[in-house]
């Protein structure tokens, strides 16, 4: 039901019922300076609400009288406990006022006269015991959230040299801005802490986004002494290669597809992004958040939501809510339009001319590639194609084939569908949107990489790798580039 109301400018009400909830309500409203007018039918508890200057009058909810009594009220609040009661309110006032623009609130006490109500006329319904658990659940997470914090603070504290805050390997934007907030929580706390990760930064946006931020991270091959980091944090980590140190923290949004034992474990898959969740500690710590942390943050958050496109939760929203004012949204522009580079642009090509749809997936070859990385961005570029739904582009190079997978099928976990199609003979990661695999080229034993051979062991490379991809997602390739 539309009744045009404006909430916000209303200053006019009634409360029909007023037990404790009603009275609650009222003392609130009158609070901020809002006209309440109070019906209820037991005329000691009126008369007491008066002695309280409240405005209050006798009169059966259920009756005529009640209905003409809130005629001249824009909103309507009919909160008694007797839910036979309340309906026959809301019935009596929409059948007495007619089509005046009444904004009316009722009292439920199950979802089944949730409906009742609705159908007889109220605009919003509430049940309390919904309304009591919701904010219970509401303080759980406040309580859990604060405890973790303290943990998390207690641990960092106790380092005598520098927190080493570890990435995934070639980190995404999630992860980056997920080290960078806990450098800045651990900088808060009097601690010196290191961004660290394996593989390399190779996707342009990424580049840009690391640049543009000022973002300081230390390559893992670049480090002389690791035992100078006396406490180890993964953030954004649920996959890794082997590292020769004991990790202290995990926070990630996954759980993780190695096993760790750390003093300190915050893993909600519940959030979209890590960023979320390191959002919620530097809320937590009561933070000055620096513009370049909020902006990595909320970019964090939008890459990993398809910019709130896929997977949102409230939580991310009311988290990117809380860092756009501190954000640099010129610099997110920039980050979001980077130039793409000729190989990438040669990469991409390659894919579109090579690629071979069946049904809503696609698999293309790349063929031989110097930067891996434009193999990621292909797969993104390819996933924007009318009808498809899930991509896969993959190419051969350092005598290896990797191969970038995306999925917007809710259907799909491509990051399960990888590590069924190849987990036996490469290294597969990623999870339900995102995913990439690794095959040794030595599945091609005898086979020398040369000029003469090149075209053999493309040929042979993209039947192994399709036949086996499109088997793993349940399709049948059609060998058509989709034209």
């Amino acid at each position: 039901m539309s009744t045009g109301v404006t909430i916000s400018s209303i200053s006019d009400y009634a409360i029909l019922g007023c037990g404790s909830v009603g009275y609650a309500v009222a003392e609130e409203l009158v609070d901020q300076g809002k006209d309440v007018l109070i019906i209820d039918r037991d005329e000691s508890r009126v008369e007491s609400l008066r002695d309280q200057d409240l405005d209050a009058r006798t009169a059966d909810i259920r009756e005529p009288e009640a209905a003409e009594l809130v005629a001249d009220r824009s909103v309507v609040l009919i909160l008694a406990s007797d839910v036979e009661a309340n309906k026959q309110a809301v019935e009596r006032i929409r059948d007495t006022n007619g089509d005046r623009d009444q904004f009316i609130v009722a009292r439920a006490s199950d979802p089944v006269s949730g409906d009742e109500l609705s159908d007889l006329g109220a605009d919003i319904v509430i049940n309390p015991s919904t309304v009591i658990a919701d904010s219970a659940l509401r303080a759980l997470e406040s309580g859990e959230l604060e405890h973790n914090a303290a943990t998390l603070a207690d641990i960092v504290e106790e380092t005598s040299g520098r927190l080493a805050i570890v990435t995934q390997p070639s980190p995404d934007p999630d992860s980056i801005a997920s080290g960078a907030a806990l450098q800045a929580i651990a900088s808060h706390l009097g601690v010196e802490s290191d961004i660290v990760y394996l593989g390399d930064i190779g996707h342009q946006e990424n580049r840009a986004f690391v640049n543009l931020l000022g973002i300081e991270l230390l390559q893992w091959d670049d480090v002389e002494e690791p035992s100078i980091y006396d406490t180890v944090a993964l953030v954004d980590h649920a996959t890794t290669e082997e590292m020769e140190l004991e990790v202290d923290i995990l926070i990630d949004h996954y759980e993780p597809d190695e096993e760790f034992e750390p003093r300190f474990t915050d893993i909600r898959p519940n959030m979209s992004s890590t960023s979320t969740i390191m959002t919620k500690y530097i809320q937590e710590f009561d933070m000055n958040v620096s513009e370049e942390v909020a902006t990595a943050l909320l970019y964090g958050i939008r890459a990993e939501t398809l910019d709130f496109k896929r997977d949102t939760t409230p939580a991310d929203l009311t988290a990117a809510a809380y860092l756009y004012p501190f954000a640099n949204h010129d610099t997110l522009e920039q980050v979001e339009s980077p130039s793409m580079s000729p190989e990438t642009l040669d990469v991409l090509a390659e894919a579109i001319a090579n690629r071979d749809v069946s049904g809503s997936h696609l698999v293309s070859n790349a063929g031989f590639v110097r930067d891996r990385e434009a193999l990621m961005q292909a797969a993104s570029h390819l996933l924007n194609l009318e009808g498809v739904t899930t991509t896969a582009v993959f190419g051969i190079a350092e005598e290896t084939i990797f191969l970038a997978a995306r999925s917007k099928d809710i259907r799909m976990n491509i990051g399960s569908v990888l590590a069924d199609a190849y987990g036996e003979i490469g290294d597969t990661a990623g999870h339900s949107t995102q995913a990439s695999a690794e095959i040794p080229l030595g599945i091609f034993t005898g086979i020398d990489i040369s000029d003469d051979t090149r075209e053999t062991l493309l040929m042979l490379a993209e039947e192994a790798v399709k036949r086996t991809l499109f088997d793993a997602m349940g399709v049948e390739g059609e060998g058509s580039n989709g034209s």
